[in-house]
């Protein structure tokens, strides 16, 4: 027997308290027969003014994880997604995701059970979208994050030309920024020197704004929840072509 909604696949997702984008943006993509359960890691909605009060946020978070993954797992979950994307290159490279995964297999219930971060899923993205080595970022994050993305494109062979931090004033208030203050970041960022744009942070609402996009800069724009969203459909077998959401989904 299955369950009778999520028949092909029952994604646990962990996602900040504070974060109002991930669950309608994923319960949008979900192809029929896909199930999305959302687990809250709890966070206070602080204001964020500095690059120390994103570091401690990015602590905050941190701290949260294991009692998320606890509660989703009781769910019964096929396979779990984070939900963030700060934590799973904070450190940069590719070890933070590693230690991530390894935290999250080690509670009980979650062996066997694959996990899907970005700091997996960009990669893969990107390489499928073509012949990309130079990359511009734009992000809610403070400057403290571009040591960070720096250390993670370059382990990945990518080149990081550019970074626009938006500078977003609390975890709640990334979901409020504009779509015309998200399209200026896109341009400022772009230039004929990068073969494509990354979005980073998770409670940006940047999945429609991306796929546009594309259109008008003739280039891959990638939102990181998407792409996540993507190789966890991928990686259980799930290969439904789905429209709205840029070519990411819609060819690979």
């Amino acid at each position: 027997m299955v369950d009778a909604w999520g028949w092909r696949a029952k994604f646990g997702v962990i996602t900040p308290s504070t974060n109002t984008i991930v669950q309608p943006h994923y319960d949008a993509i979900a192809p029929k027969g896909v199930t999305n359960h959302i687990s809250r890691m709890h966070i206070p909605d602080d204001p964020v003014q500095s690059d120390d009060d994103f570091d401690e946020l990015i602590i905050r978070i941190d701290a949260a994880i294991e009692d998320s993954i606890d509660r989703v797992l009781t769910c019964k979950p096929d396979h779990l997604i984070l939900g963030i994307s700060a934590e799973s290159i904070w450190g940069g490279g590719s070890k933070p995701a590693k230690r991530i995964e390894e935290r999250i297999k080690s509670r009980p219930g979650a062996e066997g059970i694959g996990v899907t971060q970005a700091a997996t899923a960009l990669p893969a993205a990107i390489n499928v979208l073509g012949n990309i080595k130079n990359i511009a970022i734009v992000c809610p994050y403070y400057p403290v994050a571009i040591s960070h993305l720096e250390a993670f494109a370059s382990e990945f062979g990518y080149n990081l030309l550019r970074t626009e931090c938006l500078a977003c004033d609390s975890p709640v208030n990334i979901a409020h920024v504009e779509e015309q203050e998200l399209r200026k970041a896109l341009l400022r960022v772009d230039g004929d020197d990068v073969d494509a744009i990354v979005q980073f942070g998770a409670n940006l609402p940047m999945a429609y704004i991306a796929a546009e996009a594309e259109n008008w800069l003739n280039k891959p724009v990638i939102a990181v929840m998407t792409a996540v969203y993507w190789e966890a459909l991928r990686s259980n077998g799930i290969n439904d072509k789905i429209s709205g959401f840029g070519r990411l989904l819609e060819e690979f």
